[in-house]
């Protein structure tokens, strides 16, 4: 670089998975380990979250973060996609893009899909003006796209079109280049002429032979993997939290850097999935989901910490770059903020919750989530059942297409599920006259792949005894906020409880005086959801994310002490569960995260 030889080790770590109170303490520790970059991707449906509307404030502040590491003496590896997988929900892309064209071809030269792709672009790019590397800014390296090559369509006037925008914003001040896998299957078609093309692999590869891949398509140049995994990804019901050994990574890691390739982490610190942006996957036709820790087993834990990965790591660079770290980086302790008991405060059909948080919609068949204007959340689908079926009858009810769990009632009365994960898309039940709800709930649309156009809710018609239902009824819950909980707790109002629908349990506590660290700062915990079923823990109106703690390998949320309030200010908690009813629940902080 400038005319010296140059080797950048990396370690990804994305802004929008952590506080934007602690980057400066992540991006401390990926240099004090050895690393001299760091890799991010960026997240269009976070920043777009309504169509021409950005944001770009707080834990969204990209531009504030490329500054910081630059701070820190970091190079800075941009990924901004505009599709980038990472785990995320429809792979960061953001849903409307289905809602205003339902049949949008994703990823492609769609004339929709690239004129919303260029504004962003124009918006996104245009705040990096002053810090492409060649402007005296921290940016090295810019990604065009994500692993496009293993997408079905292979559309190169998208990717030339894509670099031609990427060439209007950077003007050769960064180099553009690509990742896709190690094998020609993936890069003749994520390849592009004028970027410059790597790869990526894991721990235990051949390494030789990974990187003869990408010489094939460029003869010259350095050897990079833009992915080095030393972790994994997991999803709800898997048996154990994914793990990379720790020997296998420093292996693999002495190999690359034997042949002076460059190298990037993929992950050094994962972070979580706060609220409903855990993505899926969906390997042929099972659907799995992701779990709302982004730990990925990364050489930084979840909560900051350093792990003996992180330590084998740092030797192996120290040695091969003759390095000396003055770098002082924090230890933190955790919270023990002992129980608390929650009582029950909400039903989500009672009157009140569906006038205040509900969002209603009339139409003579079952919408998408899409078509509603809905991200996340769950919708409730209600229908009179005809007078032609006989009470007591015994009736099958299917519904083939379901995205992606759904709750059904009859009169109010849970009476059995329905799964896509499980494949489950009938259910038995015993006819009463009145009404049929079908609560769904979207558990991520998948992020990787054919099938990232994955629209949420009952796609397909509802059918009892093979008799079509229509005549719809649908309550909209997306769950932005729960002040509606908040306002109910405090006026123990009888109009925001009934006996149907999921329960919300909520209660307001303190912190102990000795909650702090040194510098004043609330000690991060975890909160211990292991005894409850499945749902969702908000803490101060911020939603830390799902827990399905019957089907695992997850069992804590974390909670970031940012998001805590100091004693003597009162907390508030609320815990959405979707089969406990009881008067009260009790949940405890404890200091270490659990996992299987």
């Amino acid at each position: 670089m400038d005319g010296k030889p140059f080797q950048y080790v990396s370690g990804s770590a994305h802004y929008f998975r952590m506080p934007n109170q602690y980057w400066r303490d992540r991006l401390r520790k990926i240099k004090a380990a050895g690393l001299n970059a760091v890799s991010t991707y960026v997240e269009w449906s976070q920043h777009e979250r309504v169509p021409g509307v950005y944001d770009f404030e707080g834990d969204l502040d990209v531009k504030r973060f490329v500054e910081m590491a630059q701070e820190e003496g970091l190079f800075v590896i941009l990924r901004p996609g505009p599709y980038i997988c990472a785990e995320r929900d429809m792979g960061g892309l953001p849903y409307w893009l289905m809602t205003k064209h339902p049949d949008i071809q994703l990823r492609s030269s769609d004339f929709f899909y690239t004129y919303y792709v260029q504004r962003w672009m124009d918006k996104l790019l245009g705040k990096f003006t002053d810090l492409w590397y060649g402007k005296g800014g921290p940016i090295i390296l810019v990604q065009v796209e994500n692993e496009y090559g293993s997408y079905h369509s292979c559309d190169y006037n998208h990717t030339y079109w894509l670099r031609n925008l990427f060439e209007k914003h950077v003007d050769y001040n960064a180099v553009l280049f690509t990742t896709d896998g190690a094998s020609r299957n993936f890069l003749k078609c994520g390849k592009i002429p004028g970027v410059y093309a790597t790869v990526d692999f894991g721990p235990n590869s051949n390494v030789s032979k990974m990187f003869e891949a990408q010489r094939e398509f460029e003869p010259s140049g350095p050897l990079v993997n833009s992915e080095y995994y030393p972790g994994w990804l997991t999803h709800w019901g898997e048996k154990k939290h994914a793990r990379q050994d720790t020997k296998d990574v420093v292996k693999t890691l002495r190999e690359m850097l034997n042949e002076k390739a460059n190298v990037n982490f993929y992950m050094f610190y994962g972070g979580s999935n706060f609220g409903f942006t855990a993505g899926a996957n969906q390997f042929g036709s099972i659907y799995q989901s992701d779990i709302t820790s982004y730990d990925y087993d990364a050489p930084i834990s979840e909560a900051g910490d350093l792990t003996d990965k992180y330590y084998a790591i740092k030797n192996v660079l120290e040695e091969y770059f003759n390095l000396t770290s003055n770098i002082t980086v924090e230890t933190h302790d955790k919270g023990d903020y002992g129980e608390i008991t929650l009582k029950k405060t909400a039903t989500m059909f009672a009157r009140k919750i569906r006038e205040k948080m509900g969002k209603f919609h009339v139409e003579h068949r079952p919408l998408s989530f899409e078509a509603l204007e809905q991200n996340f959340g769950y919708v409730l689908y209600e229908t009179t059942i005809p007078s032609s079926f006989v009470k007591g009858q015994n009736s099958k009810l299917e519904i083939k297409k379901i995205r992606d769990l759904a709750h059904v009632y009859l009169n109010g009365e849970f009476v059995g599920g329905m799964s896509r994960e499980e494949r489950k898309t009938k259910l038995n039940l015993t006819v009463e006259n009145g009404n049929l709800g079908i609560l769904v709930e979207n558990l991520g649309r998948i992020n990787f792949g054919s099938n990232i156009n994955d629209q949420k809710g009952i796609l397909s018609k509802v059918t009892l005894d093979d008799t079509a239902l229509f005549f719809w009824n649908m309550t909209g819950y997306e769950l932005n906020d729960v002040k509606t909980i908040e306002k109910c707790f405090e006026e123990n109002d009888d109009d925001c409880m009934n006996d149907e629908g999921f329960v919300f349990y909520a209660q307001k506590f303190k912190l102990p005086k000795e909650s702090y660290e040194n510098d004043e700062k609330l000690l991060d915990s975890y909160l211990d959801v292991s005894h409850l079923t499945k749902g969702l823990v908000f803490i101060n109106d911020f939603n830390l994310g799902r827990y399905w703690s019957t089907r695992g390998p997850q069992y804590t949320i974390y909670v970031p002490g940012v998001y805590l309030k100091p004693y003597p200010q009162e907390n508030f908690i609320v815990i959405l569960d979707e089969e406990i009813v009881t008067d009260n629940i009790k949940v405890n902080f404890t200091i270490n995260p659990i996992f299987s």
